[in-house]
């Protein structure tokens, strides 16, 4: 298994999956926004954030996938997969535990250099409340299910990383 990961390093097909992954999180992300009219909090543009990461590093790794530039793309999977995790995780106790000690800006603070809310506000302006819920599936919230899928992002990105030794396998004319 860890060679098959290291070959799928080293091709574009997995990175463009990973983005395409991430990028499809982000058009649903959208949906919910635009569409069902729920409302982005603070941590939910932040997640956001963390998904563009992710989305970003698949580019970067198909980009040139043979080279070591696959080991940036690493760094970024593995930074935003953490981040997501914690940011997911923090949102998540909001919603389960709330009190009114524990609550969450009332915009994003991006940098001055990168002011997201200024270039992209359909995307990137926080509307909500952290500890409001305001849709679930199979009983789950949505902080709850990115808890798991930035879980997974980080699980795949840590076995990658544990891959990269194992160098595929020569195959000769016979297969062996």
């Amino acid at each position: 298994m860890l060679r098959y990961l290291n070959q799928c390093s080293r091709g574009r097909g997995a990175w463009l999956l990973m983005a395409l992954t991430a990028f499809a999180l982000e058009l649903v992300a959208l949906y919910f926004q635009h569409i069902m009219l729920l409302q982005p909090c603070v941590m939910c543009i932040y997640e956001r954030c963390a998904l563009f990461g992710i989305m970003g590093a698949g580019i970067v790794g198909a980009i040139a996938p043979k080279t070591p530039l696959r080991y940036v793309a690493m760094v970024i999977w593995i930074y935003s997969a953490i981040r997501g995790l914690q940011l997911a995780w923090e949102h998540t106790m909001i919603q389960l535990h709330p009190s009114p000690f524990m609550t969450c800006d009332f915009a994003a603070r991006f940098p001055t250099w990168l002011p997201l809310d200024k270039w992209l506000p359909q995307v990137f302006v926080a509307s909500g409340d952290c500890a409001v819920r305001q849709w679930s599936f199979l009983s789950l919230e949505m902080p709850q299910w990115l808890v798991g899928i930035f879980a997974a992002y980080l699980v795949v990105a840590v076995l990658v990383i544990i891959a990269q030794p194992f160098k595929p396998k020569k195959r000769d004319l016979f297969g062996r």
